[in-house]
């Protein structure tokens, strides 16, 4: 028998529920007022590790899982964190990242020159240690340079380390940095009086790194926090454990290539010993490239203090190419106004700029 229309009432009628949630979406995120700062010290398969109460008796260590408005974020070592959920620290226990804090200074670099995807290496950091070996891998000008440029446009104070010293004289590798206003240290030993750790490669040649040049770089980085970045096979592990009491795993060079293999897999931020609180040293995974395709050629040529000077008598538009017609920078270094290393400077500035092609050679004064 038909109902009658008057028969029905609001309990006959069926809402489909909403699919995409029954809670309606808002703009508004919550504040996390109760949030507390951490330091990030390490990355690892989506862990954050970040160090709480920094210098304090409440100081922890707490392992932390990233909000997911923050998924597209990068986050890296340096980086100060709001964290909120279970912070105590204790094992098995997980914080959420709800925040990354502004930045000081901000490290970057891109695969290659025409990368355009920007890869963030570090964050708050106040200096950038470069080191290279004097031999065995062949110091690269190239790379120091780029680096040096990556600091100039990150605010970071550069700093060149050199190993191996007591392997060949790196006088003509310095000869183009002298004239710099960049801080040098140089580790010289010989097998008798190496009183550092020493780091052999499968040659028999050494990264000896004796107490004097140590006890100097850890002046240098006293109340800093510092980035060590540089080859594979140049020391650079082997630096961190000397100045930190650390183990990280240092590696051979391969005979046949002159290439070093990778032994720090993650950026890892760690105390250096005998230092003030706030002293900083983060490793790196060894670098092979050091794109510049996210730095403006303005702050390439500010990375040559030697050869901007000289750029103040250029034409108006002038791009610093070879065969630009009137450029100062040729006029300046042929007078010898940006030092003897002023051609290699110069060559190295060009290449810098994607004006000169970069040979094949891996070797002393190229990329």
């Amino acid at each position: 028998m038909a109902r009658n229309a008057r028969d029905w009432d609001e309990s006959d009628v069926r809402v489909r529920p909403n699919k995409k949630g029954t809670r309606p979406r808002t703009k508004d995120r919550p504040a996390y007022e109760d949030a507390l700062t951490g330091r990030i010290i390490t990355v690892d398969r989506g862990r954050y590790t970040a160090i709480l109460d920094e210098d304090t008796p409440e100081e922890r260590i707490v392992i932390a899982a990233r909000a997911r408005e923050l998924r597209r974020s990068p986050v890296v070592p340096g980086d100060f964190v709001s964290l909120v959920g279970d912070t105590s620290g204790e094992p098995d226990t997980l914080a959420r990242l709800v925040r990354i804090q502004d930045r000081s200074t901000l490290l970057r670099r891109s695969a290659d020159d025409t990368d355009p995807v920007e890869r963030v290496v570090v964050a708050n950091v106040d200096q950038l240690v470069i080191v290279v070996a004097a031999a065995n891998p062949e110091p690269r000008t190239g790379f120091i340079d780029r680096a040096i440029v990556a600091a100039f446009d990150a605010g970071i104070r550069p700093l060149l380390c050199v190993t191996k010293a007591d392997v060949k004289d790196p006088t003509e590798l310095l000869d183009n940095y002298r004239h710099l206003d960049m801080d040098i240290v140089i580790s010289r030993t010989t097998a008798q009086d190496a009183t550092g750790i020493d780091a052999r490669s499968a040659d028999g040649l050494s990264a000896r790194l004796a107490g004097t040049p140590v006890e100097e770089l850890r002046e240098m980085l006293a109340s800093k926090v510092s980035v060590v970045i540089g080859h594979s096979g140049v020391g650079k592990s082997t630096l961190v454990n000397a100045l930190t009491g650390a183990e990280r795993a240092t590696g051979n060079v391969n005979a046949v290539t002159g290439r070093g293999r990778h032994t720090s897999s993650s950026a890892l931020a760690l105390r250096v010993d005998d230092a003030p609180d706030g002293t900083w040293i983060i490793d790196t995974p060894g670098i092979r490239s050091f794109g510049l395709a996210l730095v403006e050629p303005d702050n390439i040529l500010q990375a040559f203090p030697d050869l901007a000077p000289g750029a103040l008598d250029c034409p108006r538009g002038c791009t610093h190419k070879a065969t630009e017609p009137g450029c100062a920078l040729d006029t300046w270094v042929a007078a010898g106004s940006a030092g003897s290393a002023g051609d290699a400077r110069l060559t190295s500035f060009r290449r810098l700029l994607g004006h000169e092609e970069t040979g094949e050679a891996k070797e002393l004064g190229v990329f």
